[in-house]
């Protein structure tokens, strides 16, 4: 059954009801294309085809959400991540694009010929997955200390068909006898003191455990640093995600501990300090 209106109508009227309380319009628009699986393109064609009752009751359910600061990933429960759709929850936190950045640099990075992996703090699993199945001859091992966030990358890994070994337990220590090629980490680096300047949908819906870390945001860096001392080959590579205000305390936290090797801070598309390497 149609409802009366065509999709333009009913946008306008949730971009506009959006706005007026101080929220992201374009959300809306984020979620019908979502809901619809439709390309911008596609969405423009049917902006003038008139909406079912059940899809303008679907968005309004949404826009609901969107008033009290549920991210839209959440509200559908997927997102997009290198060219590839996952499954979040509430668990695990939302992809950023400067980790498809990092898995990129790995890619490049290293070719084709068998390494060991580990992903540690996988969350949705997003890194492993991604890298094993752009590298099938890896070996990739994915740890976490979150039952719930391993579930979830569990599965995203069996939809994707990709084999990971999942692990629970805190940062390199449940992989003290396995000698890895690379180790890459997204790990928690917020500082507490930076909680006022975050996003109410980060604060509010987002899993703490993955964001915040004491030491100002560098607690987990240095249990890498150490831990991957006995785990890494000599000629392994160490590949990590930081904040933005992060890379001199981190950069010089690895070269203290790696001072044979190099240690590289890159920046992301943005131009901001957001990878480290360390080779």
């Amino acid at each position: 059954m149609d409802s009366g209106k065509t999709y333009l109508e009913v946008l306008n009227w949730a971009s506009s009801f959006l706005e007026s309380h101080g929220k992201e319009a374009a959300a809306a628009e984020y979620l019908l294309m979502e809901r619809n699986g439709w390309t911008k393109t596609e969405l423009v064609l049917n902006l003038s085809q008139p909406m079912p009752t059940a899809a303008e009751q679907q968005l309004s359910a949404d826009v609901l959400q969107l008033l009290v600061d549920v991210p839209p990933q959440y509200i559908i429960g997927s997102c997009e991540f290198y060219g590839a759709r996952f499954k979040v929850t509430s668990d695990t936190l939302i992809p950023r694009p400067e980790t498809e950045e990092l898995v990129e640099w790995i890619l490049q990075e290293n070719g084709d010929a068998p390494l060991r992996v580990a992903d540690i703090g996988t969350g949705t699993g997003i890194i492993a997955v991604t890298l094993k199945k752009h590298r099938p001859s890896w070996e990739v091992f994915a740890v976490d200390l979150s039952p719930a966030a391993l579930s979830v990358a569990r599965e995203n890994a069996e939809t994707h068909g990709v084999d990971v070994t999942f692990l629970q337990g805190d940062t390199l220590s449940v992989l003290k006898d396995v000698c890895l090629d690379v180790i890459v980490s997204n790990p928690p680096y917020i500082s507490s003191d930076e909680w006022e300047v975050m996003d109410a949908s980060v604060r509010t819906y987002e899993p703490k455990m993955a964001l915040f870390a004491e030491d100002n945001g560098l607690a987990v860096y240095r249990k890498i640093a150490a831990q991957s001392r006995d785990v890494l080959s000599d000629s392994g590579r160490i590949y990590l995600e930081i904040g933005y205000r992060q890379g001199d305390a981190v950069g010089s936290l690895f070269q203290k501990t790696y001072p044979e090797k190099q240690v590289v801070i890159k920046q992301d598309m943005a131009g901001q300090a957001r990878m480290v390497r360390i080779f």
